[in-house]
């Protein structure tokens, strides 16, 4: 109950404020898009640019820390797809958009802060790991995925261009990409321009977390409940438990096994949500998922952490 109140309440209370302020009209929508994009386009990517520059690529890029993780958010992309088809009867393009929402699980705004919380700022480097390959590798899956279900056999030829289109217009990736350079070019930055940098990427995570609130309620829970529970289920259950089998079979250290057990545990991320508006696919499914599975996630993570060593 101490890891409820300490670690993971203060997360939510933060979002939950952020919904609050939408709620009762304190801030209109654009004021919160304004927020939201901000730290989509600027603070985040700062900060994942600082954490990508600062960290030891070599001692942190661990593959069995990687495929544990990777391998249960790939079990999951094909269980939400197969299952969307299989059992829910959805067309293949849904189901693309389906799997996605399995697949996407909130590794920055949830995963981050709750790690942080609960094991301190020195526990994330595999978090960063993580997150460093996240938006690449989850994007180019899904809309490989995606494109294959609408070309049905063709025009597969532009595949490559539009993926790589995608993951470069990212702002994410891209503060990855240039953090990644800087640490193995050795590339130092004057002191005031580093004290400016900190200062950016403090904003990042509460600004993140209370314009996620904001926009979580814009999305009211509907329909389709049954295929809603499915994927909240493979997301806060099947995702972390592959992570951790993996994990423990290859002997991570417990710093990276929490950290890819608990990103693995959060709830789908509000990408799941544009990556079905992007296509127009289970847009309904996607809000509806990633608004009941944050809520979820407030039991859920702190189940996991009582679990985890």
């Amino acid at each position: 109950m101490t890891a409820l109140i300490d670690i993971i309440l203060p997360v939510f209370l933060v979002i939950g404020a952020g919904y609050l302020a939408a709620w009762r009209g304190l801030l209109p929508e654009n004021a919160i898009d304004g927020l939201m994009g901000f730290t989509q386009t600027i603070a985040i990517p700062c900060l994942l640019f600082s954490a990508m520059w600062k960290l030891d690529l070599g001692a942190n890029f661990s593959a069995p820390l990687l495929i544990s993780f990777y391998t249960g958010a790939s079990a999951g992309f094909l269980a939400g797809l197969l299952g969307a088809r299989l059992l829910f009867g959805r067309d293949w393009q849904d189901s693309v958009a389906i799997g996605f929402a399995c697949l996407f699980s909130n590794s920055l705004l949830l995963g981050l802060p709750i790690t942080e919380r609960a094991y301190g700022t020195d526990a994330l480097a595999g978090n960063y790991a993580i997150i460093a390959m996240h938006s690449p590798f989850c994007y180019a899956l899904g809309i490989t995925a995606m494109e294959i279900a609408r070309a049905q056999g063709t025009g597969l030829r532009r595949l490559p261009v539009t993926v790589a289109r995608a993951m470069f217009r990212n702002g994410l990736v891209i503060g990855i990409i240039i953090g990644v350079a800087f640490n193995l070019g050795s590339v130092s930055l004057p002191n005031p321009v580093v004290q400016a940098l900190e200062m950016v990427t403090r904003t990042a995570l509460p600004a993140a977390l209370f314009a996620l609130g904001g926009i979580l309620f814009r999305y009211r829970p509907e329909g389709d409940l049954r295929t809603v529970l499915y994927v909240c289920a493979i997301s806060l259950g099947l995702h972390p438990a592959i992570t951790w089998g993996l994990g423990s079979a290859f002997g991570l250290s417990t710093d990276s096994l929490r950290s890819g057990v608990v990103t693995a545990a959060m709830a789908p991320g509000v990408n799941a949500y544009v990556f079905a508006n992007m296509y127009g696919r289970a847009k309904r499914v996607a809000a509806t998922a990633v608004l009941l599975a944050t809520g979820l996630c407030i039991v859920s993570s702190w189940v996991w952490l009582h679990l985890l060593p």
